[in-house]
């Protein structure tokens, strides 16, 4: 396994910068966000390290160039929209620039994208379910073309009164995993498994490493604190963030030495890549700085360096 980290927390940072700042601290590896360039909606979205628009084999040989040049690899590509948001425009524009991530991953060599399936929060499971296999089906064929595997983040997307009820991304359970690998059997598409999210939802976070150890395509290190006094105030149909807050690995309610424990066992031997959400290291650049450096010298006594060969 590969220690990283997701480069949206450094989004004022050059990508030279951001893969710089992954070989003084110690990483192996970096998720690098490719947002459209623009203006972002919601928090860690926006954030482009590598713009695919136009990626042709100079700006890949470039890439690669940094990435050699720091010792440093890219983990995967990472884009996280709705692509099947109820704003038709809003959707077609997400599943287009998925593929074009797709493709940068294929021409990078890199063999990764993570993203989110989605979600019309309006409607059941079952109502986005059409929508679901229309948007994706494609999607999964281009990646097995361009040899890329797609890796599903489990976050619900469920924050606030507009999400409300069913939050924007459809791929939040066991259940429904189930239900969508059976839909699209290929193994290009899998899961960004980020074991924080099944906690605040009250779901054992370990069992499914087990059961999907096949489909486990890239890793999210990132904890959560569940504030018992808040949650027996507000119930859990309130806002998610009502009564967790996401933290830095080891100081939530993960067991990262059973999580690797497990984690090891099924063989995994991919990213785990570090997710800063921690609004307690986000004022400044040397705090979101410190966030990096805390977390790794954290995992590192689960997951020690592999020595390099010289």
């Amino acid at each position: 396994m590969q220690l990283g980290f997701v480069s949206a927390i450094l989004p004022d940072e050059p990508l030279e910068r951001v893969l710089a700042t992954a070989a003084e601290l110690g990483y192996d590896c970096v998720e690098l966000m490719c947002w459209p360039v623009g203006k972002a909606e919601r928090r860690y979205a926006g954030v482009t390290h590598v713009d695919v628009v136009d990626f042709d084999d100079a700006r890949a040989a470039a890439v690669r160039r940094l990435t050699e040049q720091h010792g440093v690899a890219i983990s995967g590509l990472g884009y996280y929209p709705n692509p099947l948001s109820p704003d038709p425009a809003e959707a077609a524009q997400a599943a287009e620039h998925i593929r074009r991530v797709i493709e940068a991953a294929g021409r990078l060599g890199v063999g990764r994208m993570n993203t989110f399936v989605g979600r019309d929060w309006t409607k059941s499971v079952d109502a986005n379910w059409p929508r679901f296999l229309e948007v994706w089906k494609p999607l999964v064929e281009f990646a097995e073309e361009q040899q890329v595997r797609i890796g599903i983040e489990n976050c619900p997307m469920l924050f606030t009164g507009d999400e409300w009820p069913g939050g924007k991304n459809l791929a939040i359970s066991p259940a429904i995993w189930r239900r969508m690998f059976e839909a699209l059997p290929s193994p290009h598409f899998g899961l960004n498994f980020d074991p924080s999210h099944l906690v605040w939802m009250q779901m054992d976070y370990l069992a499914p490493l087990r059961e999907f150890a096949s489909r486990l395509i890239h890793v999210h290190a990132k904890d959560v604190r569940i504030d018992r006094h808040r949650l027996d105030d507000v119930g859990i149909l309130a806002a998610p963030l009502d009564y967790h807050s996401p933290k830095l690995p080891g100081l939530g309610e993960i067991d990262w030495g059973r999580f690797f424990s497990v984690l090891g066992d099924v063989g995994y031997k991919g990213p785990v890549c570090v997710e800063v959400e921690d609004r307690a290291y986000e004022d400044t650049p040397e705090a979101r700085r410190l966030a990096l450096r805390q977390s790794c010298t954290y995992l590192r006594n689960f997951l020690p360096r592999e020595e390099r060969s010289t």
